[in-house]
């Protein structure tokens, strides 16, 4: 068994093909199959099954998927400290970013600083929902990953915290008021943002045994605060997400009673991750972001 068939074995499964892992590889379609081939030989086991347009994971390949990244995460993290004990601070970084308030608000300024003082390290960023970054995590798809606090499961570090507003159509009937509470936005229409803090928001309402009236769920902030404009739902947001600059056609008002949302970086382990991840941990926690 070697790193290289494990690597390949990890690319095929996220992509969900031989082809498209080669042309990421670089390498022709049959050293795939031959490598993933070799490797189920060796464990004994399917791994992959084969369809015509795509392959997906047994269920032991499942298993051993997660085990196969550990290790390749832990591959990475000692060439990263071999490296920095040779002075050449080379290595990969792989983010993962929710919503705006990670993606636009928080990451630039880190990135801006992260780069200028290691160069040699090469930054991948995908971005998804909240919850998604939490399965990115979990899969060790990714190295680091912004998330809405607290989550056990992690090492954690706190960078912000915010509050969590309603946003209503400026001529609805509850935007005279000072606040509004949860239990006020069940009455009309609501538009649940997927792009950044879905899942405290769900939470919230659950926590308080009520029910929103979710007529329309939107992938991006921007779309939601549409929808909000246009007078057709009400919705609740983390201030930090909002764009800066006014929109007159919504008011925000805060909650009552009040709902802080932290937003930080968690790790699998810190006591594993590697020099890049570590240093960007020790940055982005010293960077003032108000």
């Amino acid at each position: 068994m070697t790193l290289t068939q494990l690597e390949i074995f990890s690319l095929v499964a996220e992509l969900q093909g031989f082809t498209a892992a080669a042309h990421r590889l670089g390498i022709s379609q049959s050293a795939v199959s031959h490598a993933l081939k070799s490797l189920e030989q060796e464990l004994g086991v399917e791994l992959l099954r084969r369809h015509q347009s795509r392959v997906e994971l047994s269920d032991i390949g499942q298993q051993l998927l997660l085990r196969a990244r550990a290790m390749l995460g832990l591959a990475n993290t000692l060439r990263q400290e071999a490296a920095d004990a040779r002075g050449m601070k080379r290595g990969t970084l792989r983010i993962g970013s929710f919503g705006p308030t990670s993606s636009i608000k928080l990451l630039p300024m880190i990135l801006q600083q992260y780069r200028a003082s290691h160069p040699g390290i090469e930054v991948h960023i995908d971005e998804g929902p909240d919850r998604q970054v939490i399965q990115w995590l979990e899969e060790r798809r990714i190295d680091i990953g912004f998330v809405v606090l607290p989550q056990e499961r992690f090492d954690t570090f706190a960078l912000i915290e915010d509050q969590m507003v309603a946003l209503l159509p400026v001529d609805h009937p509850l935007a005279v008021r000072d606040s509004v509470s949860l239990g006020d936005l069940c009455q009309d229409s609501f538009v649940l943002t997927e792009a950044g803090s879905s899942e405290l928001v769900s939470r919230m309402f659950s926590a308080a045994h009520l029910t929103p009236n979710i007529r329309y769920r939107c992938s991006q902030l921007l779309s939601t605060l549409d929808t909000v404009g246009r007078g057709e739902a009400l919705t609740v947001v983390a201030e930090g997400s909002l764009p800066d600059g006014r929109d007159d056609r919504y008011v925000k008002k805060p909650l009552s009673p009040t709902v802080a949302r932290q937003v930080g970086l968690a790790v699998l382990d810190r006591r594993q991750s590697s020099p890049a991840t570590l240093a960007f941990i020790k940055l982005a926690t010293r960077l003032d972001y108000r």
